[in-house]
């Protein structure tokens, strides 16, 4: 399933077709989440995965909001630098930045600097007062602001969600072995060729085994970057 906001895109899966189940009522989901089998009362039903027993990637929807993934996004703070005595040069007042998207996942927003304060409602990366500066903004070789790379999950403004499950009840999964590419993974983590996928307790692709017991389910063949912001994967 392609769309504006959700992407699973099926690359090669030669001629293998997916499967359906009937729907778990109390999951909800994007197409390229990964399913698993559950049972309630006597009905086997289909939901999220927990990372468990993950049966296929799911093409379907059920939400009330869609998310789309911002990846390796580059935050650059201006700031007043003073010296801190020590050689570097630390912000005198708190400052702050707006990133590209609002409505951020707190839950999935990493950055390589530490100490800085997320709004994750309005997008907004702020720097306490103190905080090192690491890079030279204007180019006279004294550093005069924070630079940061982030990574992050943030709902998509003014799309409602959709069920695509309303008619049949049910849900599809790609279970055959394949190459496909989705926006559904885990912000958190990173990402290089042939690197082994897992399930995570959300659902979401990630290379971060949660435990031992937690199958690998497929192999990296395309890394999400800061242009293409997909992760294609084959499907074992």
């Amino acid at each position: 399933m392609s769309g504006r906001c959700v992407i699973l895109r099926l690359i090669q899966i030669g001629s293998s077709l997916p499967v359906s189940f009937p729907t778990d009522p109390t999951s909800t989901f994007q197409a390229g989440q990964i399913g698993q089998l559950k049972v309630i009362g006597n009905e086997i039903v289909c939901g999220v995965s927990d990372g468990t027993a993950p049966f296929g990637i799911i093409d379907d929807i059920n939400t009330s909001a869609f998310t789309a993934p911002s990846t390796d996004e580059v935050v650059v703070i201006p700031a007043v630098g003073v010296g801190d005595g020590y050689g570097h040069y630390i912000s005198a007042i708190e400052v702050m930045k707006d990133m590209r998207h609002p409505s951020i996942v707190r839950s999935s927003f990493i950055a390589d600097v530490e100490g800085l304060v997320l709004n994750d409602n309005n997008g907004i990366l702020v720097a306490p007062a103190g905080t090192i500066l690491n890079y030279d903004l204007d180019g006279d070789g004294i550093n005069d602001s924070i630079r940061v790379i982030v990574s992050y999950t943030y709902r998509i403004a003014n799309i409602p969600g959709d069920n695509t499950t309303i008619g049949s009840g049910r849900i599809t999964l790609w279970f055959a072995r394949g190459i496909f590419e989705t926006d559904q993974f885990d912000t958190q983590q990173r990402y290089v060729v042939n690197a082994t996928l897992f399930c995570n307790a959300d659902g979401l692709l990630t290379t971060n085994q949660p435990t031992s017991s937690h199958p690998g389910i497929a192999m990296v063949s395309g890394p999400p970057t800061g242009i293409n912001e997909t992760l294609e994967l084959l499907w074992y």
